[in-house]
């Protein structure tokens, strides 16, 4: 074993657990650290909680010796690399929440030795690595760039994404000093094919910001594009599907139901609140924001006026929501716009339920305290007793045709049904 760059991995979610087992798969000694002592167990007995990563992978890894999973945070001592990946959320005012950051860094410091790296991978707005980690580590008396070396890698992970698996993804990185860089870079060109080192761990904290911020506002103007050509009763996906035809100068987005996920309805505002600390206002991210928001309750109202043509009133309607996560075939419900939807159609009174092969249970949701609510069976009995069902999330599991010819109302928020002549079919 290649004891010389034993890692240690902080917060074994969605990024944390992927990223652990690309350094182990590459002969690179790891030990993931959580708080969430079940989630070590099961890691310790060979088993995944993640969906797309299969129990066969950990028990594997785990036999290989290359990866242990412990919530003892005194073995930090033990690595000679430490990667940070835990949430960064908002608070309720859409403010960034680094108290799991600076908590970790605390952990970090009363555990620091001579020449070890640390790595911040969780998005953040530019400055948290210098102006937030740093001052914690050099608390114990050590100095950046010569007894310690701090750098920022902003993590690129797209979940269950079969094209682009992690490690193919360049990787940016940046350092504090450049005693920094050269160790962050020397580390990860062990496992990434192409690194990508910036001037700055601001630049690489700006660049992660960028790339969501990027996608954000474009389907922000896709979702009101679709709203307006909604109103002018033209097809948006057939208008986008047109435009793509155009070999240059033009990147096809999608509308949807409205964003999920951590990183999208999330990381944005990171900025926006950073940006008011220079006395300058991020209009575009604030009016993508607010555009982003809003398509739940446009999903709503398209609910409402489809169960209305059919001479149904919404209170007392039998709505089926089809699919929970945030994003097709993973168990990700973070900020997902099917627990708005639900919620809102609760509001109006309505009768909801759900399916998603995914979650089998909705509960603990930060903005949605005491919400629980159980996945219901799809089969042929529910399909023909609800009065619409309302497709969210296009998992491959689905059955559409069959789903299409048992329901008696669709509210198809994702052009499932492209192509489709149907008048159970109603576009949202």
């Amino acid at each position: 074993m290649n004891s010389k760059n034993k890692t240690g991995i902080i917060g074994l979610g969605y990024v944390g657990l992927p990223l652990l087992l690309d350094f182990a798969e590459n002969k690179i000694q790891t030990i993931g650290f959580d708080i969430d002592q079940e989630k070590v167990e099961l890691l310790q007995k060979g088993k995944s909680y993640i969906s797309y990563i299969p129990d066969e992978k950990i028990s594997t890894i785990i036999q290989s010796g290359y990866f242990e999973p412990t919530a003892d945070f005194t073995r930090l001592q033990e690595v000679d690399n430490i990667i940070i990946t835990v949430p960064t959320p908002l608070n309720e005012s859409r403010e960034p929440n680094l108290s799991f950051v600076e908590n970790t860094t605390k952990t970090i410091a009363a555990n620091l030795r001579q020449g070890q790296l640390i790595v911040m991978e969780s998005t953040t707005y530019p400055g948290t690595s210098r102006d937030v980690i740093l001052p914690i580590l050099e608390e114990t008396g050590l100095k950046v760039g010569k007894d310690f070396f701090l750098a920022y890698s902003p993590e690129r992970v797209d979940p269950n994404n079969k094209d682009y698996s992690a490690w193919a993804i360049p990787k940016v990185v940046g350092g504090i000093t450049p005693q920094c860089l050269e160790r962050v870079k020397n580390l990860y060109s062990k496992v990434f094919k192409e690194l990508v080192p910036v001037s700055s761990v601001e630049t690489a904290e700006a660049s992660k910001l960028l790339e969501n911020i990027f996608r954000s506002v474009n389907i922000a103007m896709i979702n009101e594009l679709k709203m307006l050509f909604d109103r002018m009763g033209i097809d948006v996906w057939e208008v986008i599907g047109a435009s793509a035809t155009k070999p240059f100068g033009f990147m096809p987005f999608y509308p949807g139901p409205g964003l999920g996920g951590h990183c999208l309805p999330i990381d944005p505002f990171y900025l926006t609140w950073k940006a008011r600390q220079y006395d300058f206002t991020t209009r575009f991210i604030e009016l993508a924001g607010e555009i982003n928001i809003t398509m739940p309750y446009y999903v709503v109202r398209k609910t409402v006026d489809a169960l209305n043509n059919e001479g149904k009133s919404i209170k007392g309607a039998r709505v089926l929501i089809l699919g929970a996560a945030y994003k097709k075939d993973v168990d990700d419900i973070r900020e997902s716009p099917a627990v708005k939807i639900i919620s809102l159609l609760q509001e109006k009174e309505a009768e909801v339920y759900y399916h998603d092969p995914y979650i089998p249970v909705i509960e603990g949701m930060r903005n949605y305290p005491g919400f629980v609510m159980e996945s219901v069976d799809l089969n042929e009995e529910i399909l023909e007793n609800v009065d619409c069902v309302v497709v969210v999330t296009e998992h491959s599991s689905y059955d559409f045709d069959w789903i299409l010819e048992k329901s008696l109302l669709i509210v198809d928020t994702r052009n499932i049904f492209k192509g489709y002549n149907n008048a159970k079919i109603i576009k949202a």
